[in-house]
C-alpha cells in the first residue's frame, strides 16, 4: 500500500477494508475517513489495534511495528501510544 494508492481511496456507501500486509490494514468510512489498524492474537483471543487515521503511510507502518513488538511481549491493546 502507497500513500499514492491510499489517497485515490473513494468513500463507499458502506465502510470497506484494504488489507495491507503483517495484519495491518486500513477501512475508509463512509465519509471517506480512512484509519489504519491491525489485527493481531494473544493469548489465544483476537483482537485488533486502532494505530490511528491517514498520515503518511511511513509513521502508520512504524507504529504498526511498535504494535508488533508489544504483542510479541504479550501485552496487547494496553500498550498503545498516548497520542492515538
Amino acid at each position: 500500500m502507497t500513500d499514492t494508492a491510499l489517497r485515490k481511496l473513494k468513500p463507499n456507501a458502506a465502510p470497506f477494508k484494504v488489507s495491507d500486509r503483517d495484519g495491518m490494514y486500513v477501512t475508509v468510512s463512509k465519509t471517506g475517513t480512512i484509519t489504519f489498524r491491525y489485527d493481531y492474537r494473544l493469548n489465544g483471543r483476537r483482537d485488533t489495534l486502532n494505530l490511528g487515521r491517514y498520515r503518511p503511510l511511513v509513521l502508520a507502518r512504524k507504529r504498526l511495528l511498535d504494535a508488533r513488538n508489544a504483542v510479541e511481549k504479550g501485552l496487547g491493546g494496553e500498550a498503545r501510544g498516548k497520542d492515538q
